[in-house]
């Protein structure tokens, strides 16, 4: 997410906390989020550091490469991965399985964005209802906006699909760490 004052990266060393007030909340969403995205150097350094232990417990060793495969196998392909993760995939299908991309939940949360004066960072190469973007999101209104605001873009986005997603990531991996990944997303946004 960008914004014209140009938002800040939460460091993968700073704690995930989306239980305390709302710097702490706001936080705890980011660096969920940057866990959904692409596996880095900088991911693994926060695991086996142990800055990572309230959302990944237990996984204190990790492999990139293998972290890599993993994360490509579940949700880019190369051929129908298992978890897409992206809004519209589940909220938008019809009965026979996932729905298409960029459907009309797709736009129901751009409209979120910009209302609020965000739109997607042009170096962010992904769509906007990918699971990473959303919970960045869900951070920066609960650093800006009231408790209840976060509450009712939780209840009509993340809420509406994470769990069918989060239900298949838990199926699917191979991987503790996204298994622990998938369950500390499930908390946070309950």
């Amino acid at each position: 997410m960008a914004d014209n004052r140009g938002l800040t990266v939460v460091s993968m060393s700073d704690a995930a906390d989306v239980t305390g007030d709302a710097p702490q909340l706001a936080q705890g969403y980011a660096v969920l989020a940057r866990c959904w995205r692409q596996p880095d150097e900088e991911l693994v350094r926060a695991i086996e550091s142990g800055a990572l232990d309230a959302v990944v417990p237990g996984v204190e060793t990790v492999d990139l490469q293998t972290l890599r495969t993993e994360h490509a196998r579940l949700f880019v392909g190369p051929k129908d991965p298992p978890c897409p993760p992206y809004e519209s995939v589940y909220r938008d299908a019809d009965d026979d399985g996932f729905g298409a991309v960029l459907g009309s939940s797709t736009q129901a949360v751009v409209r979120w964005y910009r209302e609020y004066g965000l739109g997607l960072d042009p170096d962010w190469p992904d769509l906007p209802d990918h699971v990473a973007t959303e919970l960045e999101f869900a951070g920066h209104l609960a650093a800006t906006e009231s408790p209840d605001t976060v509450e009712q873009f939780l209840e009509e986005h993340p809420r509406q699909w994470f769990g069918m997603f989060l239900d298949s990531v838990r199926a699917a991996t191979e991987e503790p760490f996204y298994r622990e990944l998938a369950e500390a997303t499930e908390r946070a946004i309950r």
